[in-house]
């Protein structure tokens, strides 16, 4: 990183201020970032960071203030100038188009053309291939967006910013679905950008890879600039850091009290093949026990549990519940027998972006209900104000469009939508995914509160200490079969990493 003192930076964006009907979002921030560094932005989700990046990127349009681009004033950016001026930002929902290839995405609205006007799809395939060499990613470009795994998706999203050849690089929680092999590629990946004079704003919720990547970092806070460390050796507290998000010492966050499950089964798989060449699955699951389930990316954890909530076809096999065998060949077979499904691609599967709190909120419950063309959603409103409340959901009020709220806040709604409901097990896939620590206790309270009502859990998680922390119970799946399970003082993450990367040789 070159000298602040001596050096112009790339990008500083100047008493920033961004207010939306009845939100004041920021008050008046400043921020900058200089070439070849990597500023870290952290923040309670709500703080303001995404905003404050959409002003860059050119989505939204700041109430006052100045961005400085090398120096050059604009009172405002749109999404054109900020790529013309090398300014590129990848995001943390998924943008893709699914029935496209990595290389049609890469181009999509940019494709290069031969003198006749056909598209030269040999050029793009080769400069998608240079860079993938370059920058040492592994996916094949010629897959379609919807056949490759979270963690490809996420690779295709971070090429189609480097083919660019961007002057600042703007990361959206980067490996907020990432394996810990996958986010170190990632992070490797980061140094070698920043290595190479690009600017790098990069926003993430794990704090523990923010101080092994930053050279700065700034917490902001309800809108407003908190602090900036300097991290040159990369040795910042986290402590502090976290005190700094939240105001107040991190020893004050929920501590799950221990729940000892009943030895009544409540749910059972038994022999469940996904597909005709797929090993069988079987586990139980019991009444007020939280069951852990970890796999690395590609093993085959999440499309057990959609098969469990009928969001994808099984082969072969039966689940029972409370001693009912279920037909599940649907959602909403699922949702009728009592299983919840908190999916992990919130923004896809588990909202309508253009419906309010109210109306998400709603959206499970009023299937339960007499059929209807038309339903007075605002009727049922005291059926979502106290959860929303209790989630401490950041929203000016119920009929607010849930586009406009932040990613952890879109993530309460999802919940939010279950917790209406009397299922009787609840799946929670990559709850906390891209979420900070206040909102992940307050996920970590609805579990146990949950659990405390005599409901069962199914908990996927890629974040270890949270599996360990809230598990009673941790099944580690592999090439699509569960491998092993752990209880008690066996749950560690040296036991589980080793299952899950298959180093323990069966005996």
């Amino acid at each position: 990183m070159p000298d602040a003192a001596k050096a112009q930076p790339l990008i500083r964006m100047e008493n920033i201020v961004k207010e939306f009907p009845g939100v004041r979002a920021l008050q008046g921030i400043t921020f900058d970032v200089y070439k070849g560094e990597i500023h870290c932005l952290v923040g309670e989700n709500g703080a303001g960071k995404s905003t404050l990046m959409k002003l860059l990127s050119g989505a939204y349009t700041p109430t006052s203030g100045t961005i400085y681009v090398e120096g050059q004033p604009y009172k405002t950016l749109d999404p054109e100038i900020s790529q013309q001026l090398g300014i590129e930002i990848v995001y943390q929902e998924n943008d893709l188009v699914p029935s496209m290839n990595a290389v049609e995405n890469i181009f999509v609205g940019q494709e290069l053309v031969l003198p006749l006007g056909f598209i030269d799809k040999k050029r793009m395939l080769s400069l998608v291939r240079e860079t993938m060499q370059e920058f040492d990613i592994q996916i094949d470009p010629l897959r379609k967006i919807e056949d490759m795994s979270v963690s490809d998706q996420q690779f295709v999203k971070i090429l189609k910013a480097l083919i660019q050849r961007s002057k600042v690089l703007i990361l959206d929680e980067p490996t907020s679905m990432f394996n810990i092999e996958d986010a170190g590629k990632v992070l490797n990946l980061v140094r070698t950008i920043s290595a190479r004079g690009i600017g790098i704003i990069y926003i993430s919720h794990f704090l523990e890879e923010v101080v092994q990547i930053a050279d700065r970092i700034t917490v902001i806070r309800d809108g407003e600039s908190i602090r900036t460390y300097g991290n040159a050796g990369r040795n910042t507290p986290l402590g502090d850091i976290t005190r700094d998000m939240v105001g107040r010492p991190v020893d004050t966050f929920y501590q799950r009290e221990p729940i000892e499950p009943s030895q009544e089964q409540v749910l059972e798989v038994k022999e469940l093949r996904l597909h005709r060449e797929s090993p069988a699955v079987s586990f139980s699951l019991h009444r007020r026990e939280i069951l852990g389930l970890f796999g690395m990316v590609g093993s085959g954890r999440t499309e057990i549990v959609r098969a469990l909530c009928g969001a994808d076809r099984f082969f072969d096999g039966e689940i029972w519940l409370e001693g009912k065998k279920l037909q599940i060949a649907s959602p909403r077979d699922a949702i009728d027998a009592g299983i919840a499904h908190i999916t992990e691609d919130r923004q896809r599967l588990g909202l309508n972006l253009g419906m309010s709190v109210l109306e998400n909120g709603l959206m499970v419950k009023l299937q339960q209900m007499q059929p209807s063309l038309l339903y007075d959603y605002k009727a049922h409103a005291p059926l979502v104000a106290p959860i929303v409340e209790e989630l401490n959901v950041k929203t000016p009020s119920l009929l607010q469009e849930v586009v406009y709220l932040s990613g952890g806040n879109q993530q309460k709604v999802v919940l939010s939508k279950w917790l209406i409901t009397d299922a009787q097990v609840y799946v929670f896939d990559e709850p906390t995914r891209g979420i900070d620590v206040n909102a992940k206790a307050e996920f970590y309270k609805q579990m146990t509160k949950l659990a405390k009502a005599g409901k069962s859990i199914i908990m996927v998680s890629s974040e270890l200490p949270e599996l360990i922390s809230m598990s009673n119970r941790v099944l580690v799946v592999r090439d699509g079969a569960i491998r092993c399970e752990f209880s008690g003082e066996q749950i560690t993450e040296q036991n589980i990493i080793r299952e899950a990367l298959g180093v323990i040789a069966d005996e």
